[in-house]
């Protein structure tokens, strides 16, 4: 092999190595009629162990390159895997339809529910088309709309989530693009009908705020969430793009740090080497969790669905986690920009009592519900 595949990570290069040689041992077993099983079964072996070694050690960072994966699952791909009947609805009836937002009815496992997730493209063409999944303010207003469509007919809304962020050039700016984000935050949040939310790759600043407001928040395995990238983080901090490794790690952005800090409500695991690897088996995951969750909140009155969700991003959380004093970041002094936005400080949100939050994340949620 020359080089690494265009869609295999630079710390997989053992494991692919590995996998090239069981490849060649089957294809030279099919071929001369020479039986080779024990040797290609010693080597699966070897694979799987090295697999599993190399996804329990990934750093913040290399989690966000497999969030960002060119193959792995869009929200038309779940879609398409778990919900029956689709048809998606277009349009914010103000200005024009966003592509980098997809919605519609779908049915899963027989209940009626609305969709609505955010959209990234294949390759360039794709990308263009759906502007790299960074939604306009018109995307939002679509989102909006289905979700109080859903509410008027009773169905339960389901957001799929996979944003860097919303778009910031000027036209976005223009037509009210933070408005529109503080709008969606708000609907969402008084909406008389289930919400569940699955980040299923990246969930960043206020686009996945947007669509992200729910009585349960899912979360697959190699996703992240926080208010900014880490490129934009380093940026930032560091004046340093490259520095976006050492951002990750401080921005607690991983699937287990917003579960142990509250900001999610459970983790779903993914096929060995993320959902590219299996989107089927990511989509029956996906699916299971969707169902439970939504069955659950189904027996739930209305009224009390919407206090529960004021509840849970007005006041503190429910789940407080170990209390850590400031965290100096190598490279940052006190005087350096931004460098409030990245120290850890306690779960406890700030409220009236003014206690400071644990994180970016925290304060996030907690102005969301100002």
């Amino acid at each position: 092999m020359n080089g690494l595949r265009l869609d295999m990570f630079e710390w997989e290069k053992p494991l692919i190595e590995l996998e090239r040689r069981i490849a060649e041992l089957r294809t030279f077993s099919e071929a001369k009629g020479i039986d080779l099983s024990g040797e290609i079964a010693t080597l699966e072996e070897r694979a799987s162990a090295l697999r599993q070694e190399i996804y329990r050690n990934l750093t913040p960072w290399q989690r966000v390159q497999i969030a960002r994966h060119p193959r792995r699952p869009t929200a038309l791909d779940y879609i398409g895997r778990i919900f029956g009947d689709f048809l998606e609805l277009h349009g914010d009836r103000t200005f024009r339809d966003d592509p980098a937002i997809v919605g519609g009815i779908g049915l899963l496992d027989g209940i009626p529910v609305t969709v609505i997730g955010t959209q990234k493209g294949r390759d360039t063409k794709e990308n263009l088309a759906r502007n790299f999944g960074l939604p306009h303010p018109e995307g939002f207003r679509k989102a909006m709309r289905l979700a109080r469509q859903a509410e008027k007919f009773g169905r339960p809304v389901v957001t799929l989530i996979d944003i860097v962020g919303a778009y910031p050039g000027i036209e976005a700016e223009e037509r009210g693009q933070g408005l529109v984000i503080a709008e969606s935050i708000r609907t969402f949040s008084s909406l008389r009908t289930p919400i569940v939310c699955a980040i299923t790759g990246e969930a960043g600043s206020g686009g996945a705020l947007a669509i992200g407001v729910g009585d349960r928040i899912l979360m697959m395995e190699y996703a992240w969430h926080s208010v900014i990238s880490p490129e934009g983080c380093a940026s930032i901090l560091w004046k340093d793009a490259a520095k976006a490794p050492e951002a990750a790690a401080a921005l607690r952005l991983t699937a287990e740090e917003c579960l142990r800090l509250g900001v999610v409500d459970e983790v779903l695991p993914e096929p060995p080497g993320g959902a590219h690897r299996d989107p089927d088996q990511a989509a029956r995951t996906l699916k299971e969790a969707l169902l439970r969750n939504l069955q659950d909140l189904l027996k739930v009155d209305r009224d009390e669905l919407v206090r529960r969700r004021e509840e849970r991003y007005r006041h503190e959380r429910s789940r407080p986690g170990p209390r850590t004093g400031p965290r100096e970041i190598e490279g940052t002094s006190p005087s350096s920009p931004g460098r409030e936005g990245v120290q850890g400080r306690g779960t406890d949100h700030q409220h009236e009592t003014g206690e400071e939050c644990e994180t970016n994340q925290d304060r996030m949620y907690h102005r969301a519900g100002e």
